[in-house]
């Protein structure tokens, strides 16, 4: 093929099917066989290579690999070996080139880690080789074509229908909502299916590192992404120049897609200078954790006294609603906190709802009848 000049998909799938069909060995394979190779092939060369059946099924949520010759995924909820892998590290470096270059992003020796995302929407984090010792890593997690709504995890077990119904009222009356969790807990998902409840007409930004928020039934939305440093010399654009600069477009609510550093200043400045309604999302095992943390991250970027740090989180932050994902693959909230304000220095919180494992097992008991309700 010659690719001086820019070729279609189907005089590529053309050429293909062409060249195994002059192959000796051809003769051998079944038409189901060849077709199969003829996709492969052609993801090879235009898609994810070995990734994009992977990518193509919807059940596989989550997309690890650890070097050219080991591929793992997750399929409800369980993680599993793939069986195929790439050719060489060289057939890795080339999709890894693919997936940054679409979104201006830079990784190679200087720069080898980078945060990107896919065409659909789904997250990527890479680490190339020297850093990833045994072979450059990519990390792809996959979100849902359609956004998930809070009826479907109401249906789901993610949360109960009172809890649900509670946090209706608290968006629609502009209260500051934080959401908390660890690492594939569900928090993006979940803030997706709390937008549905932001009343149409207000006007909306969002800032992201990678942008990757479905936000429900928002019409007049600006979604903002930050920029990385790229060959071109660009200087990058921080998730607190971007903050700055939403405060200007006369934003209604702002919407974080995840605190990780001093931007989260910036967040809670906003939240405390008439932006209420605003969300956004952090990491943490719990929300006494994620105070900790909110506190640690706001002072990597001021000098301000811990008192002082504790009363804008305090002001700024209304509710805390931490998720987590249990053994059995859900994503649950399991406790919904209210912030009060600061008592003798610390910030002075109250549980309104928390999950109960052990009620659950209970109530699922009484559903199937393997257990009478003494009441």
């Amino acid at each position: 093929m010659d690719f001086s000049k820019e070729i279609d998909e189907e005089s590529i799938k053309e050429v293909i099917i062409r060249e195994i069909a002059s192959r000796e060995e051809a003769a051998k394979y079944s038409i189901a066989q060849r077709m199969i190779i003829e996709k492969r092939v052609f993801n090879s060369l235009r898609k994810l290579d070995v990734l994009q059946e992977l990518m193509e099924d919807d059940e596989v949520t989550e997309i690890l690999v650890n070097g050219p010759k080991r591929i793992f995924y997750e399929k409800r909820g369980e993680m599993l070996e793939y069986e195929y892998s790439f050719a060489s590290e060289e057939s890795l470096q080339n999709v890894i080139q693919q997936i940054v270059g679409k979104h201006n992003r830079v990784v190679n020796y200087t720069s080898p880690i980078v945060d990107t995302r896919l065409e659909d929407g789904s997250r990527v984090n890479v680490v190339l080789k020297p850093i990833a010792i045994d072979g450059s890593a990519i990390s792809i997690r996959k979100f849902k074509k359609e956004a998930l709504d809070m009826q479907f995890m109401i249906q789901q077990g993610t949360i109960t229908s009172e809890a649900a119904e509670f946090l209706r009222t608290l968006v629609k009356n502009k209260y500051n909502l934080f959401i908390s969790g660890g690492t594939s807990s569900g928090k993006t998902t979940f803030l997706n299916a709390l937008s549905a409840y932001i009343p149409r007409g207000e006007r909306i930004i969002t800032i992201e590192d990678s942008a990757e928020l479905k936000l429900q039934g928002i019409d007049n939305c600006v979604r903002l992404e930050t920029r990385t440093m790229n060959t071109e010399g660009n200087r990058p654009i921080t998730a607190r120049d971007l903050i700055h600069t939403a405060l200007r477009m006369r934003p209604d609510r702002i919407i974080v897609g995840e605190c990780r550093g001093e931007e989260t200043l910036d967040m809670l400045q906003a939240m405390n200078s008439g932006h209420e309604g605003s969300l956004s999302t952090g990491h943490a095992n719990s929300t006494r954790d994620m105070l900790s943390r909110l506190e640690t991250m706001v002072l990597m970027g001021s000098e301000l006294p811990l008192v002082a740090v504790r009363q804008q989180i305090a002001s700024g932050i209304d509710i805390l609603i931490h998720l987590e994902k249990g053994r059995d693959g859900i994503r649950r909230v399991v406790e919904i906190t209210e912030i009060i304000g600061i008592k003798q220095g610390e910030i002075e919180t109250r549980v309104l709802y928390r999950y109960d494992n052990a009620l659950a097992k209970q109530n699922e008991l009484w559903k199937k009848g393997k257990l009478k309700n003494e009441g």
